[in-house]
């Protein structure tokens, strides 16, 4: 591209070489490592662009057209003079660093490094290829960080037409890098990417061999029952054509000579016990055509909405996995497959198993196999192949499951209509579907790594769920706005006052005042703690100290005028009465006879003389003098004294 004597055009080209001979300063080995930023340049970049601008443009889109002449000069320039794998080739790297730093400011148009980019990788090849993509990984987050919506078309389609070029048998790795660069790049929810139609890859037909020298396949296995002819010279011991008893009757029917297929299984199961039917072995001749026929269902689900369809892809999938079950305990049965005992089964993969093995499972991927009938035999004695065609079944399994009632359910709600179906799955269907997806499960689990293999498979199909279910609510958005800081303030401040701890209130509601036990009262009297600690205000008193109150009580009751003060200290003295029998009858119990009605407690008080001298006599009788016995002290046992049982609970006394 030339500047055709344009100033603007040549001044920016000129300072451009400039920039770039002051990268090669800064990277003189040259190499993709490290990237270039205008901290590199002191800042210098936008200055020197602007100067060589010297306001001949005054247009925005002229100054990115002028730029971008510039750009496009110097770069076609260097990659027609230096192949890629040249030193020197570090030149372009460094140019692409330098318009990144121009479209982040913005001086240039924010697409010009990823149309640079598009047509570096349009002329290379492969292998240069891959090198192209060495320096889009190492400045993959530099490159998108800003004018994402301005670049993100032409990332997608220099990145598709890369991928049309790709071989997906040859060039598996790097195809896998290109899709994870994209998927890297675009954000989560982005729609480019989004099937929001439900449409299915009707255009990948299988094609497989339909005749054989022994067979002539007269229909398709889904459009009925499959008839097969006898070749012209096949003998009659070529007529039994095992499997699918379907198939066998067919092959009877045509031959001339209709047997019941009773008497086939019993023949075929003659040798197992009566009470367990072992279904025959699919022959491999005849699983063929079946075989290859389910990848028309696995292309297009919707089929399987037919009844029909649905009949002969269930028995097209059960002869398969008996066929597969049968091949995997032969090969059990040879040493030929490598089964890890149960006991070293674990769901964790070791990490220190880096055998032969694990690299035959990682390069046994094939984006399509090859359907030739002489390879059919090979095909399903490798586990990989076997592994691959099941998960495609768990595949279509797990679809016809989110067709139940219940499951259907979950999404009346969502707003996509056109990924949802008005089939449901029949009850019948249902069952075999759960039985079907059991029976893989536990096939899958078997051989070599088998359960990482199938955690890694049901992860990926149950995180799929998720995006289904989210394809079907209309893909809203994943990323949500950020949260205004006032309502983040807000938040914060409810947050806080809810988690804080409560402030007890100085006096609780209902609660007493408890301030007197901090009063140290007058000079010299106790603390308020201290009055509580007192024996007096926990150890029994002695009834005699009741004497003194009780007669106050009595003077007051005497004294008093009205009719509530003479009831206030009649209960009074009541009170002070009862206590003062219910310490007595511990050891003056003998003394209660003594008391009458209305005469008050004089006989407890001041008992007569006889009652003294006697206590004295026994107490001399047990050996004391002055001292009651202990015994005595501590009679209260149920009123039971010398033998003669007594009211526990005294009389009530009239009060006078």
């Amino acid at each position: 591209m030339s500047s055709a004597g344009i100033p603007s055009v040549d001044k920016l080209t000129t300072s451009l070489r400039k920039l770039l001979e002051r990268s090669n300063e800064l990277k003189p080995d040259g190499g993709i490592e490290p990237p270039l930023t205008s901290k590199n340049f002191n800042g210098d970049v936008e200055t020197i662009i602007r100067h060589a601008e010297g306001g001949i443009t005054t247009n925005t889109q002229d100054h990115y057209a002028a730029l971008e002449t510039a750009c496009r000069n110097i770069f076609y320039d260097l990659l027609a003079s230096t192949p890629i794998e040249d030193q020197a080739f570090s030149q372009i790297w460094n140019l692409l660093d330098i318009v990144s730093i121009l479209s982040d400011i913005p001086l240039c148009e924010p697409g010009l490094v990823f149309w640079l980019v598009e047509e570096l990788l349009d002329s290379q090849t492969i292998d240069g290829c891959r090198v192209v993509f060495d320096y889009l990984d190492s400045r993959r987050e530099r490159l998108t960080a800003k004018h994402f919506k301005q670049k993100q078309l032409i990332i997608l389609r220099a990145c598709n037409e890369l991928l049309r070029r790709l071989s997906r048998a040859e060039d598996t790795v790097f195809c896998g890098r290109v899709f994870i660069f994209m998927f890297q790049s675009f954000p989560l929810g982005d729609r480019s990417s989004v099937n929001l139609r439900g449409e299915y890859h009707v255009e990948n037909v299988t094609v497989f061999d339909k005749t054989s020298g022994k067979q002539v396949i007269k229909a398709d296995s889904f459009d009925g029952a499959m008839d097969v002819d006898q070749a012209p010279d096949a003998t009659s011991d070529e007529k039994t054509v095992s499997g699918d008893p379907a198939v066998a009757a067919a092959s009877e029917g045509q031959s001339g000579t209709p047997q019941p297929p009773d008497n086939t299984a019993k023949a075929a199961i003659s040798d197992a016990p009566e009470d367990k039917v072992q279904e025959p072995e699919p022959d491999t001749e005849a699983l063929y055509p079946i075989f290859w026929s389910l990848q028309d269902v696995f292309s297009q689900p919707t089929r399987l909405f037919e009844t029909k369809t649905f009949e002969s892809f269930k028995n097209g999938l059960d002869l398969t996995f008996r066929k597969f079950k049968a091949v995997q305990q032969h090969q059990q049965s040879r040493g030929t497959s490598k089964l890890p005992s149960a006991a070293h089964r674990t769901l964790k993969r070791k990490r220190t198993d880096t055998g032969s093995d694990r690299q035959d499972l990682a390069g046994s991927f094939n984006p399509r196999y090859l359907t030739s009938r002489d390879l059919f035999d090979l095909e399903i004695s490798d586990l990989a192949f076997r592994r691959h065609i099941l998960v495609q079944g768990l595949i279509l399994v797990d679809f016809l499951l989110s067709l139940t009632p219940k499951a259907k359910k979950k999404l009346e709600s969502t707003s996509n209509k056109s990924v949802l179906y008005n089939y449901s799955l029949p009850e019948e269907e249902f069952k075999w579907a759960a039985a079907m997806r059991a029976e893989i499960a536990v096939y899958l689990q078997q051989g070599q790594e088998g359960k990482f293999y199938y955690r890694m498979v049901d992860t990926v199909l149950s995180r799929d769920k998720n995006w289904v279910h989210w394809k079907a609510e209309g893909c809203p958005l994943i990323k949500q706005p950020p949260i205004a800081s006032e309502s983040f303030i807000e938040s914060q401040k409810g947050a806080q006052k809810t988690s804080a701890p409560k402030r007890i209130r100085p006096t609780p509601m209902g609660s007493l005042d408890l301030d007197f036990l901090l009063n140290t009262g007058d000079e010299g009297q106790a603390h308020g703690l201290e009055i509580l600690k007192k024996p007096a205000r926990y150890n029994l008193p002695k009834f005699e100290d009741f004497k003194a109150p009780i007669m106050e009580d009595e003077f007051d009751l005497d004294m008093a005028k009205t009719e509530a003060e003479k009831e206030s200290i009649g209960v009074a003295k009541a009170s002070k009465m009862w206590r003062t029998l219910r310490i007595a009858s511990r050891n003056r119990l003998n003394l209660f006879d003594k008391l009458e009605d209305g005469n008050g407690l004089g006989p407890l008080f001041d008992p007569p003389p006889a009652a003294k001298g006697g206590e004295v006599d026994q107490g001399k009788k047990d050996g004391t003098e002055g001292e009651q016995p202990a015994e005595k002290e501590n009679m209260e046992v149920n009123g039971v004294q010398d033998g003669v049982v007594s009211d526990p609970m005294p009389p009530a006394i009239e009060v006078t």
